[in-house]
């Protein structure tokens, strides 16, 4: 994997970004997303990408999401990284830059686990990682890589900075939507006992970060619907939908922690 470039942190002055879920290297996606996002606000220069991102850092969807960036004014694309993609080259990059996000596009930053940085004045903490329910169905070490998991090391160092704004993750917690538990209750596709009780403790840990840090809005991917809840504590949580849907996409004003889908019409014209 090539690195062009390194970061130990980010302080961004956007106080509106866009905040795009699972992608899974779909360049056509790619390719209606990002000219819908030009055509709805063309002042925008970020996006919170949460995790699935899913391109070959070589291959042709890299260069389209470059390409489609640059049409739409698009900076930079911050990933917290999910489950499915290239562990096989990002872990020992990221193993030889302990803590630093990696640049490995134009635009696109691969964020470290955990990695912190502030966004229009707002303290953000991200942590990537999930579990595959569908490894089954998977080759490790082909499509499939131990590495996806959050690991106890991980969820130490996330807790130990203190408290975020914002916390972005690919994994859902264990407070979530109603959307989000119809899925988890009804496993749809089933899969097996074992990948979901994996699933679950690794929701559990995502579930301990967001008790500890206290983020006023915790934002996920990784369950393939949208939905929001507003709990007790004060805290909300917001699932986005994955690659063709609605509840793909939207921007957050960062002043307000406020969400605004994209709306879903826009992206046909």
């Amino acid at each position: 994997m090539e690195i062009l470039e390194t970061a130990s942190t980010f302080a961004f002055p956007d106080e509106r970004v866009w905040v795009v879920g699972d992608v899974h290297g779909n360049a056509g996606w790619i390719q209606t997303l990002l000219p819908a996002m030009r055509r709805y606000d063309p002042s925008l220069r970020t996006i919170l990408q949460l995790g699935d991102y899913g391109f070959d850092h070589t291959g042709a969807g890299t260069h389209a999401v470059d390409f489609w960036a640059k049409k739409a004014g698009i900076e930079r694309v911050l990933v917290t990284l999910g489950n499915h993609e290239e562990w096989n080259h990002i872990a020992p990059a990221q193993d030889d830059r302990p803590g630093q996000a990696i640049r490995v596009s134009n635009v696109v930053w691969l964020l470290p686990r955990p990695f912190r940085f502030t966004i229009g004045g707002r303290q953000a903490l991200s942590l990537g990682g999930a579990s595959s329910v569908d490894k089954v169905f998977r080759t490790p070490g082909k499509d499939w890589f131990e590495d996806e998991l959050i690991t106890e090391e991980m969820e130490n160092a996330a807790i130990a900075a203190g408290v975020a704004d914002v916390l972005l993750t690919h994994e859902s917690p264990v407070d979530v939507a109603p959307e989000v538990l119809a899925i988890i209750a009804s496993n749809p596709d089933r899969y097996p006992p074992d990948a979901l009780s994996i699933s679950a403790a690794q929701r559990e840990r995502v579930q301990r970060v967001s008790d500890a840090v206290h983020p006023a809005l915790h934002l996920h991917g990784h369950m393939h619907t949208y939905g929001s809840i507003d709990l007790d504590n004060g805290r909300r949580v917001l699932s986005l939908d994955r690659d063709t849907r609605a509840g793909n996409a939207g921007i957050l004003d960062l002043k307000t922690l406020t969400f605004e889908l994209l709306p879903h019409d826009l992206r046909r014209r």
